[in-house]
């Protein structure tokens, strides 16, 4: 059978994000129809595309807000959609932030509010805690990405600093009923980690939120560290009885979207198996297990017998050592294009399900046994671009980085390595 690679698995990548298509999950969780109004919020970088399937799919009176990164807007008739700055925040982000708690002020018991989220949402809605400003908490973001934590102690950080994240826009809601529909990024599928769950509150509390600082050597502003050294940081409990009504449903996740994949592939001719949907761990070493277990396959047909399609999802984290162009899925790829440099019959693409990989346009890239040869003839050393956070200048030189565009859904990434 021959297989061109890129196709194969582009067409992998596309079954998986096809299973968290917000048109499809979305009428398959429609909330029941309040005595008052409905009011729809939301916050990801999915947000614009699930206001725009909530739209189609419910047939009675809505308004509403919803946030999500520059152009990643959809078109809405009822709902308003706002874009702001991510993965950094900005100003927009915090208008918006202030909008949203607005737009659930004064609500009652008879009104429902419908929430939408999905990743990215905890950089797009920047609202810092009374005594901080947005420059602090785009110190504390920035010091999150260089600081190779992972997701969950990243978002227990970024709740304790907010007016917003941490269950507190749920509250700010109260007595309304709040129905949150999430398209899950997150290893695990916590789903009150989503976006720092605006939403949903989480049992991580501020205790939790020092120790991350400390374990990750972080450097926060000295007014943030006041904060979080203060009982004004903590967040709504678990049983908090203004959230004791709300509903939360988890949408969509990797998991599915992994399954997708899989029958994709079957259906092309090729086995798949699913390693895991919550991989975590420096990217690059991440990548170097991944090519340890393409080689033994190539080599010695096993743990799996080729030709196989391995499967992973989860989110990894970089440690920016130097200040080069790059993201977790295309350093990921780049060391395991050094692990399988010069083997023939492995190829891979590692891509993150929202589009965008980092703060470039690509969503990963393609590699295979070839790759760093072909950047060696390109001027490009792939040892060097590794270890200065230079991925995606790496790929960009041999035309090899995956650029599908916004998909409109978020569900963390998706690596498919083809052994044949």
């Amino acid at each position: 059978m021959t297989i061109d690679a890129k196709t194969f698995l582009t067409a992998v990548f596309d079954a998986a994000v096809a299973a968290a298509d917000p048109e499809r999950t979305i009428r398959d969780h429609l909330p029941a129809k309040p005595k008052g109004r409905t009011i729809v919020i939301g916050a990801g970088k999915g947000s614009a595309q699930m206001a725009a399937a909530f739209e189609k799919a419910w047939d009675g009176p809505l308004e509403g807000l919803v946030v999500t990164r520059y152009g990643y807007a959809a078109p809405c008739q009822r709902i308003e959609i706002i874009e702001a700055a991510h993965p950094v925040p900005d100003a927009a982000g915090l208008e918006a932030s202030r909008r949203l708690l607005e737009t659930v002020e004064g609500l009652t018991e008879d009104d429902l509010v419908v929430a939408l989220i999905s990743g990215g949402g905890s950089a797009l809605l920047p609202a810092p805690a009374e005594g901080l400003t947005l420059a602090d908490e785009i110190a504390v973001n920035e010091a999150l990405l260089a600081s190779g934590a992972p997701i969950a102690a990243m978002n227990t950080i970024r709740k304790h600093v907010s007016r917003i994240k941490g269950g507190r826009l749920a509250a700010a809601a109260h007595p309304a009923r709040v129905v949150s529909l999430v398209v899950s990024d997150i290893p695990g599928d916590n789903p009150a980690l989503v976006a720092s769950g605006p939403t949903i509150p989480d049992i991580g509390n501020r205790a939790d939120a020092l120790g991350f600082v400390a374990a990750y050597g972080m450097k926060l502003p000295d007014a943030v560290m006041a904060h979080l050294n203060s009982s004004a940081a903590d967040a709504p409990a678990v049983n908090d009885p203004r959230l004791a009504q709300n509903v939360v449903q988890v949408i969509a996740s990797a998991g599915v979207s992994l399954e997708a994949a899989a029958a994709e592939a079957q259906r092309r001719g090729i086995e798949a198996v699913i390693l895991s949907d919550s991989v975590e761990g420096e990217a690059r070493e991440v990548g170097g297990v991944h090519a340890a277990i393409a080689r033994e396959i190539a080599g010695r047909d096993r743990p799996f017998r080729k030709p196989v399609l391995l499967l992973s999802g989860g989110e990894t984290t970089v440690t920016l050592r130097a200040k080069g162009k790059g993201g977790r899925n295309s350093e990921f790829l780049l060391a395991f294009a050094i692990g399988i440099a010069g083997l023939d019959g492995i190829s891979a693409l590692a891509a993150d399900t929202d589009g965008i990989d980092g703060s470039e346009d690509n969503a990963g890239a393609f590699a295979d046994g070839t790759t760093v040869a072909r950047m060696r003839a390109a001027g490009v050393d792939a040892k060097a671009m590794l270890a200065g956070n230079n991925a995606w200048t790496a790929f960009n030189a041999i035309g090899d980085l995956f650029v599908p565009g916004p998909t409109g859904t978020n569900v963390n990434d998706l690596r498919a390595i083809l052994i044949r």
